[in-house]
């Protein structure tokens, strides 16, 4: 009797957590499961590469500076001529050769040439 009873509820035991199992993947497999773990491992992957891509320009732009400075002891353009002035310092590339009269201020900027885009309905019924 005993050993009955021990195998009917190991066999009910059993069923559960079968059950339980089966239905718990059978979850993970719908559609919408499925399209939110690939959504987020889609951001998760974005935001690795990110900050991969933040770390790799960081790094170029310590190098580049590294560099400039190399560069510039080396043609002479860090030394100061007289000791007791400073070096000469570099103008801006883009206002280099821009007259303080045409250099870009909040007054004198000018707005796009282009014309702001229409909205069109997409209704596919409309045309027929």
């Amino acid at each position: 009797m005993f050993r009955r009873t021990f195998w009917f509820s190991t066999g009910v035991a059993a069923g559960v957590w079968a059950t339980t199992k089966v239905n718990r993947k059978l979850r993970q497999l719908t559609p919408e499961s499925l399209a939110a773990t690939a959504a987020n491992k889609a951001v998760e992957a974005g935001h690795r590469l990110k900050d991969r891509a933040v770390g790799f320009a960081l790094d170029v732009r310590d190098n580049m500076a590294q560099r400039e400075a190399e560069l510039g002891d080396a043609l002479g353009l860090n030394a100061s001529a007289d000791p007791e002035l400073p070096a000469p310092g570099r103008p801006p590339a883009l206002e280099q050769g821009v007259p303080p009269s045409r250099r870009p201020t909040a007054e004198n900027r000018t707005k796009p040439k282009y014309a702001e885009p229409t909205t069109y309905s997409y209704n596919r019924n409309e045309d027929h």
